[in-house]
This record gives structure tokens, C-alpha cells and sequence, in this order.
């Protein structure tokens, strides 16, 4: 069973959304854990909670998925910015794992001109201070584009942070392929290369989603613009070949495509018809 969704507004409350992911015919959803250029969040009553549960057990979701806030930097040099992000993840964690969430992703951080090893350990020390053995939500580092001083375009990188990690069993990946293509890994020509590369160097079994994107920029050109599916650089054939790849079939894909609620339906229906599936 395809388990598809896009990245969801939770401005009508957290129910609603799982409302309208029924609507939409997904059956998963990606959302903010907080305002995603700011620090504010909203507290839910039982009520509330449990109307999306019951909402996302009746219509058998698959994993779901929330994004750390872009404001967070968990690899920057600066005091106040480093502090706001230790705050950020050890809050949000805790946050998303009472509401039953599956999986959060963060990107991993710019070093901002302290240099990819320093911020690899900042990284690393931000999320020892978070992550808990008890908790049961799993912490994905996202594949990014590598613009800038970004850390995590190679997989190699995302490997490194790991291994300064307490706790790297709590810790997997989630696989972007706008960012990855921009990075300069061809997923058009030679996907399963870039999968062989990937399980050589991190291990398959730690890919435990994926951003389903198409980009407007070319392979390796390091910039980070999303575009509709099938009307980009990477197509629409190459990514019903990262849908039905045997490596990641069976993994929740996420629409993070420049659409409203209702274009990602249209697109998600779209995908359906494409791979033969109601």
C-alpha cells in the first residue's frame, strides 16, 4: 500500500488537519511541531487529541511526520541561536512523542563560519541533550541541498553525526530529492546507485522517510527550490521510480510541493492514477 501525504497546515487545531487528510485522500500528513519562523506553539485540549487520534486510527495512517522549525540551528556557532535550538528540539521532541507522532525531522544546521567539524559536534551535543531512551518518536536528519554553509549534503556527513550520537538507535534519516539532487546525487540516471551509496555508507534500514519533491534547479547545483511533481529538473518518471524503487516503496512519502491543500490532492490522485492505484 502506497503510504502518501503532504506537509499539512495546523492552523484549524490538529484535528481538523487529520480531517483533511481524509478529505484529500492521503493517509499520512507532515506538519510544523511549532510556528516554523518563530518559537511559538499551540497546547492542545484532550479533547482535541483525542478526536485526531481516533481520526487517524479509524482511516489507518501510516507514520507521521513533524518538521522542526526552520528557526532551529543546531549547528551554529552563535550562543543565543545554539541555545534557542537545544530548546527547540528538547521541547518538541517531548511535544510530538506525547501526541503519538512517529518521526520528526530536522535539518541539521548551517556552521555559519565555524566550519563543518565544529558544527557536526554542536549538532551532535544538541541532540544528546534532547533525546531520551524512553521516548518512542524517532529523530530524522534530513539530505539537504548544501547551499551555503549547510551541513548534510553528503551522506557521509549525516553518518558523522551519528556516530557522536548517545543514542544513534533513535536517530534515522529522511531522504529529500530535491535536496539530494541539488546536492549532486543523480537520482535520475542512476538511482540505484545512489541507493547502493547510501546503504554502503549509512544503511538502508536507517531511511525512514521521504520528502517527495521535484526541483526547479539542476543536479548539483547546490540551491534548494521545489517545484510541482513532474515539472521540474528531476520528472515525473524519475520520482514514480523513487515511489516504486524496492528499497523505498514501503516507506511514508511527503508532498512538500509548492501547492495549497487542494493541489496536493489533485497530485496525490495524480500519483495514484500514474502507479495503478485507487
Amino acid at each position: 500500500m502506497l503510504t502518501i501525504g503532504a506537509h499539512m497546515s495546523i492552523a484549524g487545531g490538529i484535528a481538523r488537519t487529520a480531517d483533511n487528510v481524509v478529505k484529500m485522500d492521503a493517509n499520512t500528513m507532515q506538519i510544523f511541531s511549532r510556528n516554523p519562523r518563530g518559537s511559538n506553539y499551540r497546547n492542545y485540549e484532550q479533547e482535541e487529541i483525542d478526536a485526531f487520534q481516533e481520526t487517524r486510527r479509524r482511516h489507518g495512517f501510516g507514520p507521521l511526520l513533524a518538521h522542526a522549525p526552520y528557526t532551529m540551528n543546531l549547528a551554529s556557532g552563535n550562543e543565543k541561536t545554539y541555545e534557542f535550538a537545544c530548546m527547540v528540539i528538547r521541547e518538541d521532541l517531548a511535544r510530538m512523542d506525547a501526541l503519538g507522532i512517529e518521526n520528526l525531522v530536522f535539518h541539521p544546521g548551517s556552521h555559519t563560519g565555524i566550519g563543518v567539524e565544529a558544527g557536526m559536534e554542536h549538532i551532535a551535543r544538541g541532540l544528546n541533550q534532547a533525546v531520551a531512551q524512553t521516548q518512542n518518536i524517532t529523530v530524522l536528519l534530513e539530505t539537504m541541498s548544501g547551499k551555503g554553509t549547510e551541513i548534510g549534503a553528503s551522506f557521509e556527513e549525516l553518518k558523522r553525526i551519528r556516530e557522536g550520537l548517545r543514542f544513534p538507535e533513535k536517530i534515522g534519516i529522511c531522504l529529500d530529492t530535491c535536496h539530494v539532487f541539488a546536492a549532486g546525487y543523480d537520482i535520475v540516471h542512476n538511482l540505484d546507485g545512489v541507493l547502493e551509496e547510501f546503504d554502503r555508507t549509512l544503511g538502508l534500514g536507517l531511511l525512514r522517510a521521504v520528502h517527495l519533491n521535484d526541483s526547479m534547479m539542476p543536479l548539483g547545483s547546490r540551491k534548494d527550490r521545489h517545484a510541482v511533481i513532474g515539472e521540474g529538473e528531476i520528472g515525473l518518471d524519475a520520482l514514480l521510480g523513487v515511489l516504486t524503487h524496492p528499497a523505498l516503496k514501503n516507506l511514508p512519502f511527503y508532498l512538500e510541493t509548492p501547492f495549497d491543500e487542494e493541489g496536493h490532492r489533485k497530485e496525490i490522485a495524480m500519483l495514484r492514477e500514474k502507479l495503478g492505484i485507487q
